[in-house]
Formats: C-alpha cells, structure tokens, sequence
C-alpha cells in the first residue's frame, strides 16, 4: 500500500512539472454591429472594445480560451447604404459586455520554448454570452425598457499571432458574433405588451464584430510536449 501511495505521488508530481503554458493579457479594438438598424458592413468598428484574455495552451496546436470584454455597440441608420434606412433614421446605442469560452486552434505548430521567432494564422471558436440593456423604437426614438437580457452566441474568430520579447505575443484578430437573439438593436421589445413595436426582419438574428489585438504574456513550466 505505501509502494502504491508512492507511485501515485511521483506519477502527480510528474504531471504538475509538465503543466502547461498560461498566456493572460488584454484585447484593445473596435466593434461593429450588423442587424435590422445602421449600417451592414461586415468589418467597420465604429466603437471602442476592450477587455482581458486568458489561454490555457494544451498544447502546440491548440488552447483552451476565455475572453470578458466591453464595448458600446451602435447602429445608425444614416450611415447605411440602403436608402430605405437612410430615410427611416433609426439610432440605437447599446452598452454591451461579453464573456466568451472555447478553443483556439492554430494551422502551424506554436512552441513557445522552441526558441523561434513563431508567427501563425488561427481559428477561434466556441459560445459567448452578452449582457445587454433592452430598447425599443417609438416614434422613431430609442425608448429603454429598463430592463436586461442575455445574448448567446457562437463566435468565429481568424487572427495572427507571433511571439517576440520572450514572454509576450501579439494578436490580430477579427471575429463576428452570431446572436441567437434579435433584441440588441431594440427592433424586437423583450416584453411582450411592447411587441407591436417590433421593426426590421424578424427572422433575421443579430450579429457582431469585434476587430483589434491581443496581447498576452506567458507563464508557467515547460508542458510535455516540449520535453526533448
């Protein structure tokens, strides 16, 4: 039973030596808003975003990732190239915060203690999940229903990412957020005695994008698959 108990102890402690490298830093960029008011250009970051990063590098190939980041997304229906919104004049702005979970997968091996200058394209992918205030349009005015909802969504990110001084690495990123909601822009009210306010195409969901960079700094040991 000791033998055992000593097997068990030096197999964890052979584990924890490989622990696997930690990046944390924070994501600095622009977001753009793609619904049923404003403009419906894809990439066009018309506000500040901003917010932490965390990776946890499985291994050379892949990361398990969590972003919180906060913008104010905005839609301006004069700044459209429809010219039935352009007639119509919509405004709405709406703070947002978002947390964000899943995996980060790389097309090129990105060993951070292989010495190299490293530089590879990736993929991001996962659920987010944004809080938000809720409006409505009466009279043409955004009108609040003082109240709040949360957004799920998928997020598809495609960045750049190269290491340099050592510890850090450099991001960049742009990634659209498709909602499994249509209330961001206010054209569907979240209370149901406010729903013959609704606007736009009601089939349609909502949609987001965040574009900038991230930059993060690594730590912790050497994990397996660096060991020669």
């Amino acid at each position: 039973m000791r033998h055992l108990t000593i097997l068990i102890l030096s197999a964890l402690s052979i584990q924890l030596s490989y622990s696997q490298i930690n990046e944390i830093g924070v994501f600095l960029g622009g977001s753009n808003f793609i619904g049923d008011v404003g403009a419906t250009n894809y990439i066009k970051p018309n506000q500040l975003a901003i917010g932490g990063i965390y990776k946890w590098n499985r291994s050379k190939r892949h990361s398990y990732r969590a972003s919180l980041i906060f913008s104010e997304l905005e839609g301006i229906d004069s700044n459209s190239d429809d010219p039935r919104r352009i007639e119509r004049g919509y405004e709405f702005s709406s703070k947002l915060t978002e947390l964000s979970l899943g995996m980060e997968l790389t097309f090129i091996d990105f060993n951070l203690h292989s010495g190299k200058k490293l530089i590879t394209p990736y993929l991001y992918s996962g659920i987010t999940v944004g809080y938000h205030d809720n409006h409505y349009f009466e009279n043409n005015v955004q009108t609040p229903e003082d109240t709040s909802s949360w957004a799920f969504g998928i997020p598809m990110a495609l960045g750049f990412k190269t290491n340099f001084m050592e510890n850090f690495i450099l991001g960049i990123e742009v990634g659209a957020r498709y909602t499994f909601s249509d209330e961001l822009d206010g054209s569907i009210p979240d209370a149901k005695e406010l729903q013959q306010f609704r606007i736009g195409n009601i089939n349609n969901n909502d949609w987001y994008v965040f574009s900038g960079i991230t930059l993060t700094y690594t730590f912790g040991e050497n994990p397996c698959y660096c060991v020669d």
